[in-house]
Order: structure tokens, then sequence, then C-alpha cells
């Protein structure tokens, strides 16, 4: 589930005129947004195909362990996304005449080209790891769909696996979606793919209920220690948004009851994945497939949501590629479109989805490295450096605590993650 809103606000490059590490990124004209709007704006931000890995993650946690940790991160997400508000308004009232409007202009203000570098290159992977996740998704959906065989659980096509041909036959698409050059073209697509989102959770949530009354397998309440990187890593790539956290608040008119309205919106979402990961892992117990749609079955409702979250997802990737796009030409092209580099970066996706064989370890991946890193650890850098001289010792040390563990977690949850890709593959 990708939205341009969320994909311009991600890159720091957003609404650049003239291309520059110290130009600030802020539009004249704006049409400043109410506290339902803004609700919507945060709601689109973050609600994503993370998602759809929840079921599985909780069957490997155990639902309560899954449920905890999906909440402590959300908490800790807000707090995060708290942390660089609060920064970028100290800075601006520090320095009357800089407006920031994004995470990059913010890592540029307090740590110069280095803090923009580093944020960019985050946006970058996170990005670019979310379209591969795309990738796998649509390729192992449309596998499931067209090629499924009780008889036969490893089928191929002309003896390669089903997989490779269905990325390599969206390549060429994808090409073609990714040469549009102003992502105006494509908004009335991410619109769809929001209602095709939302529609399609509500309906796999009402199946899961249906099937867990007529099954009810056996659960667990709570998994071994060595699942607890993976599962944080899930929630993690979740709860991901914090990119365009900065350019809603900048366009909300009641900029005081921003922090109100997001953490609403934090519940209000929590609450939601909270009850998708459940409902999924208590309808199918160990049965549960990395993507959850994939144990909806072959019927007609069942065909049609897949379809429509495939649809979703191969059209939203140009949406979510946007800001690598941004950030790469600002660097290499100053500034200006460049065909060639755009389809070299599809063809790094491609490559790379085909070598990654489950959805929900990649997802647990993504999560634990490049995402704990841009929601938890940047954010409190950013706020210790600024606030460092007023926070007193406790403030200082918490925003250590947030960086120390911040890059324990990522370390470790990488290679964790990296080891359960590997084993998969084998």
């Amino acid at each position: 589930m990708v939205f341009g809103q969320k994909d311009e606000a991600s890159s720091s490059s957003y609404v650049l005129n003239l291309p520059g590490e110290d130009t600030p990124l802020l539009s004249k004209n704006r049409h400043l947004s109410s506290q339902s709007k803004t609700f919507a704006n945060v709601f689109i931000a973050i609600v994503g195909a993370g998602v759809l890995g929840l079921p599985y993650t909780f069957k490997r946690t155990g639902w309560v362990t899954g449920s905890l940790m999906l909440f402590s991160v959300a908490f800790l997400t807000y707090y995060c996304m708290m942390l660089l508000v609060k920064t970028r308004r100290r800075l601006e009232s520090n320095l009357k005449k800089v407006k920031i409007s994004s995470f990059g202009d913010l890592g540029f203000s307090v740590c110069g080209p280095v803090g923009r570098f580093a944020v960019d290159s985050m946006i970058m992977l996170s990005q670019a790891g979310f379209c591969v996740s795309y990738m796998i998704f649509v390729s192992n959906t449309l596998s499931n769909l067209i090629n499924y065989s009780p008889t036969n659980p490893n089928p191929t096509i002309l003896g390669i696996s089903p997989k490779v041909v269905y990325i390599w036959s969206c390549f060429p698409f994808q090409l073609g979606l990714n040469s549009v050059p102003t992502l105006t073209h494509l908004a009335p697509l991410s619109i769809f793919a929001d209602v095709v989102d939302i529609g399609a959770m509500g309906i796999v949530m009402v199946e899961d209920v249906l099937t867990f009354l007529k099954n009810r397998p056996v659960l667990e309440a709570f998994g071994g220690f060595n699942t607890l990187f993976y599962g944080l890593g899930v929630a993690v790539y979740a709860f991901e948004g914090i990119g365009m956290i900065l350019p809603i608040e900048s366009e909300m008119k009641e900029k005081n009851k921003f922090g109100k309205i997001l953490g609403l919106s934090m519940a209000f979402i929590s609450l939601m994945f909270g009850a998708f990961g459940v409902l999924g892992y208590f309808a199918y117990g160990e049965n549960t497939k990395d993507i959850i749609t994939s144990n909806l079955g072959q019927g007609l409702l069942s065909t049609l949501v897949q379809l429509g979250l495939c649809i979703n997802l191969f059209i939203s990737l140009p949406l979510m590629m946007n800001p690598v796009y941004e950030v790469l030409e600002r660097r290499f092209c100053e500034g200006r479109y460049c065909l060639w580099l755009r389809w070299a970066m599809v063809l790094v996706v491609t490559l790379v989805a085909l070598l990654v064989p489950n959805f929900a370890d990649f997802l647990s991946l993504v999560g634990s490295s490049v995402c704990i890193i841009l929601g938890f650890v940047l954010p409190a850098l950013f706020h210790l450096l600024t606030y460092k001289e007023e926070i007193g010792w406790y403030g200082v040390a918490f925003d250590v605590v947030i960086i120390v563990f911040g890059i324990a977690f990522a370390v470790s949850g990488t290679l964790s993650s990296l080891v359960e890709m590997f084993a998969a593959k084998a």
C-alpha cells in the first residue's frame, strides 16, 4: 500500500527547484490541512504492505509477544516522530530564515552534508527495499493463484520457477511506469491503490474471523527469544513512515495540536495492525503463510482480493521508487530527469527480488536494518545534538539509550534476518 504523498515527502529533494545541499525544500503556496485531513495523511503514510506479514510474524513470535512488540514499536515510533518535530521547531526558531520541510533538510541543518547524506542513504535503501518486497508479493501471489496444484507443491513453467517468470514478466512494464517523470500523472493510480488496500484488509479480517470460528487451531502465546529480532524487524517495517512526518506537520493548520492527532493516528493504526495480525494467526495457526492472503484459498472472493493487491502493489512501485530517483538525480544529474538511471534502479530491484526466497523474512531484514536507523537512531541523534545543552542528563541519557539500542538491534536484527533468509533459501 503506497501513496504518492508518502513517497514525495520521504525524499529530501521534494519540491526542489535548484539542487543544492543547503536548499530548503518548502512550497510557497500551500493549502493547510485540517485535523481530520492530517489524521488521514498519517494513516496513508504508515499503512503499507508490511501489514500482510504480521499474521506470520505472530505465528513465529507468539500472539502475545507479537502484540506487545507491535505496540511498543508503535509508541517508540510516535516518540521519535515527535523528536523530529521538536527538533525542526527549535532549529527554525533559532535560525529565523531557515525553513525545514523534510527529513533530509533537518539532517543538513544539524550535521551538514553528512546529515543529509545519512538520511538520503537510509531513505533510498528503505524505499528500494519496499519495492523488492512488492515484487516478491506479486510474483508469489500470481504463482499461488495460477500455478497452484495440490498434487505438485513445486510447479514450474517450462522448467523455470513461476516466481522468476512473473518477476521478469513485470520488468518491461515497470520500465515504462518508472519512466514517467512526474508523480502527478500517477495520482489516480495512488488513490485506487489506497481504496483497494483498505477494502482488501477488511475482507481478509472478516474471512479470518469466520475461519477461526470454524477451525479453532492450536495457538502459541509466547515464542522463543530467538524470534525477538525477527518480530521487531517486521513491526518496525510495518510502522515505517517517518520520512513524511515533517511535511505533514508543516502543512497542518493548527500545529499545536499535531502531537495529539499523531498520537490518535498511531493508536488507531496500532489497534488495526494488532487485530489484523492476531486474527490472521488465530484463523490458521501453524498453517499461517508468510503472505496472509495465500491462506485464503482458491475461491472467487479470494482471487479478487489477491489480484487487487497485486495490481495495487504493481502500480505503486514507481511511486515508492520516486524518492530514490530524486536523491540520485539530485546528486549525479544536477536534479535533472535521467531515464537510464531509473531503468538501472528497476533492474537492481528486480535482481534483488529474484534472490529473496521469503516475503516476511525480507520485511524483517529491511525493518531490522535501515528502518531502525531511519526511524529511531537518526531522530534521537538529531534531537540530542540540537538540545544537548538544555535537556539535562536524563534527556541526554534517554536519547543515547535509543541510539545505542537502535544500532545494536539493527546489527543483531540484520544478521538474524540474513541467517533466516539463507536458511530458507537453502
